[in-house]
């Protein structure tokens, strides 16, 4: 089934630009020039992947994902000028799955893309439901139980949480964990990966600042505690 992906920047050239190449790649393309925009048409048309321009006029990408992340878990990945690394934590912390920054590289766009896709179709794994204290992660209806509190995870999170729980006790790598959830890991983008493990912290753990699950392995990156 071809998918569909929203292209959302307030530039003309460049929604054109990523269009005609996601288009030629086999992806049915949307265009939106500003936030406000692409909430209409990503209500309506409901895309399978959203690429998201952080600084636009009306409704920046920002202001975008504090409400549409609220009424969908399409993934998102941010489109980005800004180099400073708060900006890229910001954008994580309202629940994008990755960032590319300007100016990139339409083949690594498009690699990004499809890895994103890769991981929201994958079928669930053998264990379908996974349990661990008071924890339970069912991978056939993709919900979250911390003890009677259904938690609501974005995409990355959810599939960052199976990985731990499927290898109780394991030590993953920043870049391991990347290729778990997302299919590929790219230079320079291992660091994300802190701020989807905080991210989830804040949502599973009793005490974030004293995190009882997901715990930091120094010089490794994390690793899940079952006990």
């Amino acid at each position: 089934m071809t998918k569909t992906i929203l292209v959302v920047d307030d530039k003309a050239s460049m929604r054109q630009m990523v269009r005609d190449y996601l288009a030629a790649e086999g992806f049915r393309v949307l265009t939106a020039e500003n936030g406000r925009a692409a909430l209409v048409m990503a209500r309506e048309q409901r895309p399978d992947l959203i690429l998201l321009d952080i600084m636009m006029p009306e409704m920046g990408g920002y202001e975008f994902m504090r409400v549409y992340t609220q009424e969908r878990d399409t993934p998102i990945i941010l489109l980005t000028a800004r180099l400073e690394e708060s900006d890229k934590v910001l954008g994580l912390e309202l629940g994008a799955d990755d960032y590319v920054t300007k100016p990139f590289s339409l083949r690594e766009l498009v690699a990004r893309v499809r890895a994103v896709l890769r991981r929201v179709d994958k079928g669930p794994a053998p264990a379908e439901v996974l349990r661990a204290a008071d924890i339970t992660l069912d991978q056939g209806t993709r919900q979250v139980r911390v003890g009677d509190r259904e938690v609501q995870l974005t995409p990355t999170e959810f599939d960052l949480l199976a990985t731990f729980m499927g290898a109780p006790g394991r030590a993953f790598s920043r870049t391991a964990l990347l290729e778990q959830v997302q299919g590929v890991a790219f230079e320079g983008i291992e660091r994300t990966i802190d701020v989807h493990v905080r991210n989830l912290r804040t949502k599973i753990e009793p005490d974030p600042g004293h995190p009882r699950y997901i715990e930091t392995v120094f010089g490794v990156g994390y690793r899940f505690r079952a006990e």
